[in-house]
């Protein structure tokens, strides 16, 4: 998705998140995850003998949103970027294209797209997004987002278009009519963008599109590939879900797909989840046998920020080196260095590179560790170095797996057994809720907690120093399917108004998400974005880990639809030097009853 989509539908922290996990570790834990970067390779030399630092279009381009890659026949790979300025202070370029003999060393090339060879269709202000490149019939064939189109006199109906070559450096040649056309929803158009093309075991040739305003759709093709053939299907949910991308591995369809605001700056959120399926068509489930299309979205983690200098790392590729190890290319955001010109504006989107492992079935990249930002050995790109030994696969996370929560602090706790909370709760604002039968009750107040709109009361304890989780067990009944916005309950861990992280179980539209937000003040404003971390239940157990790293806060989060299996997701800082206190949240909107069981802190 481009720069200026991301958040006009979804204006919360959306859903969507260095991931889920290594699998090991403890029973019940479905992941360990390192909240800061490795600043060491792996101790095994790499097989090619090279390394890498991301991100790695630096050699030609400041930002190079959603990349596409495709090995040519020529022994280059080819990378293919969203339409945006390369550089600070530059012109637009119209899906460029970069070319590298390695993965790691990149070179612009040229624009796949220009004024010789734009869609005769496409609306002359129209831009090109997204593009999916692969080769197929002795030709390339670039799929990509046309954001307007000439046949309406309404805005905002995009379409997907296709142009073919013979070379992924080109000439491009553009088919005369849209390969999927303007769709329209019961509110306007949907979001016709993302294409990720697919050929099955049959032959026949599919595409997958899509985005939040209408969800990701897969179809059949024509055996020419230039329009749909038959009705479409649903694969992943609306207001949730897009950047799809599809591979085939071990009898399984993999659906990758991207998930919160793509383009919030410091604050965002973008991450990767995958869903699995013995059809092309679905149905995509995780980990836990949840489909991409529930209401309470399911959704494994593969690639979500984990506290070092990259957030939004999403919008995905994957390649396989003469090795045979899987690599994962996909755009991120430098949360120091976040847009390109004036704050606000184009974000600053280069294009990373890390290794994609297989932990049970699901992918994770760097065994659970995401994005990387110290060196790494590189892929194995040269037929002389391709029969050496692969590094091993890294080992993800601390040493404390997400079941394992520590020592419980009960002077620090509160199980909500008496008439009234324990002492040492302080309130911002008006106290609310109360002490029932254990739990403590708190209809979601018809107040916020959200950029310049600090209306709602929030319930916090202080905490120590050190590292810690806090955890809750929350029962809040937000429904499912039909469309409430945003009630919400759950975590907060807090440093200010305009300065907190929340963890809290929230209706989005028609769904129902577990997300992670961080609000705090940039450039004269207030950011806001989101992660989503695993699928909420009518009961769900949601947790705050906190570390300190580099004179940084380092939160963590995790959820259990059982207490027991966890799924570990997103990490968000906040610099050292602000004290956070801990507590709990429920706002958003009036029409909903959160009841917590208890506030639990567990020394590390």
């Amino acid at each position: 998705m481009t720069a200026t989509t991301a958040g006009s539908r979804i204006r919360t922290a959306v859903a969507g998140s260095a991931l889920l996990a290594v699998l090991a570790a403890a029973p019940g834990a479905y992941g360990t995850f390192a909240s800061a970067d490795s600043r060491n390779p792996a101790s095994e030399s790499p097989a090619s003998g090279k390394t890498y630092v991301n991100p790695v279009s630096r050699g030609f381009a400041d930002t190079f949103a959603d990349p596409a890659v495709v090995r040519g026949k020529d022994g280059y790979w080819y990378a293919f970027g969203t339409t945006d300025p390369l550089r600070s202070g530059g012109k637009p370029h119209s899906l460029p294209v970069a070319r590298s003999r390695d993965l790691v060393e990149w070179k612009y090339v040229t624009d796949a797209l220009g004024k010789d060879n734009a869609p005769g269709w496409a609306a002359e202000d129209a831009a090109y997004w997204a593009p999916d490149i692969t080769y197929h019939d002795g030709r390339y064939w670039l799929y990509f987002v046309v954001t307007q189109t000439d046949a309406t006199d309404e805005k905002d109906d995009s379409a997907i278009g296709v142009a073919t070559a013979s070379s992924p450096a080109g000439p491009w040649k553009t088919h005369g009519e849209p390969v999927v056309p303007p769709r329209r929803g019961d509110n306007g158009f949907k979001w016709t963008f993302d294409p990720a093309h697919v050929t099955d075991t049959d032959g026949r040739r599919y595409l997958y599109y899509g985005s939040y305003n209408g969800g990701i759709e897969v179809t059949a093709l024509s055996p020419d590939g230039t329009r749909r053939a038959g009705r479409p299907t649903l694969v992943a949910t609306d207001n949730r879900f897009e950047g799809a991308y599809v591979i085939r591995r071990g009898g399984w369809w993999y659906l990758f797909a991207s998930s919160g605001d793509c383009c919030a700056g410091p604050t965002t959120g973008y991450s990767v989840f995958a869903g699995r399926s013995r059809s092309v068509r679905g149905p995509f489930t995780d980990r836990d046998g949840v489909p991409l299309t529930a209401s309470r979205t399911g959704g494994s983690i593969t690639l979500t920020p984990n506290g070092n200098r990259w957030v939004g790392t999403g919008h995905n590729a994957v390649v396989t080196d003469l090795a045979g190890q899987d690599w994962m290319l996909y755009h991120a955001i430098d949360r120091s260095n976040p847009y390109l010109d004036k704050p606000y504006g184009i974000n600053r989107r280069p294009m990373l590179i890390d290794r994609l492992d297989w932990k049970n079935g699901w992918p994770v990249v760097r065994g659970g560790k995401g994005a990387s930002a110290g060196r790494q050995p590189a892929p194995v790109t040269s037929p002389r170095t391709k029969a050496q030994k692969r590094p091993a696969v890294p080992a993800g996370g601390d040493s404390r797996p997400p079941g394992d929560p520590g020592s419980l602090d009960p002077a620090r706790s509160d199980e909500f057994d008496g008439e009234r909370p324990r002492p040492g709760w302080q309130w911002v604002r008006h106290p609310a809720g109360s002490v029932r039968d254990g739990q403590y009750v708190w209809r979601t107040q018809d107040a916020e907690l959200h950029k310049k709109t600090n209306t709602a009361s929030v319930m916090l304890r202080q905490a120590p120093r050190g590292d810690f989780t806090v955890e809750t067990k929350l029962s809040i009944d937000l429904g499912v399917e039909t469309v409430r916005n945003y009630q919400q309950a759950g975590l907060v861990a807090y440093a200010g108004d305009d300065r907190y992280l929340r963890l809290a179980h929230t209706a989005i539209w028609n769904t129902r998400q577990t997300e992670y937000g961080k609000e705090q003040p940039y450039a004269g404003d207030i950011a806001y974005g989101s992660a989503s971390v695993g699928p909420p239940a009518r009961t769900t157990w949601l947790r705050l880990r906190h570390t300190t790293s580099h004179g940084e806060h380092h939160v963590q989060a995790l959820t259990s639809r059982d207490g027991t299996q966890w799924t570990a997701g997103g990490t968000w800082t906040i610099p050292g030097k602000h004290r956070l206190r801990y507590g709990l949240v429920s706002l958003g909107g009036d029409g909903a009853t959160a009841k917590f069981d208890y506030y639990r802190l567990y020394r590390h």
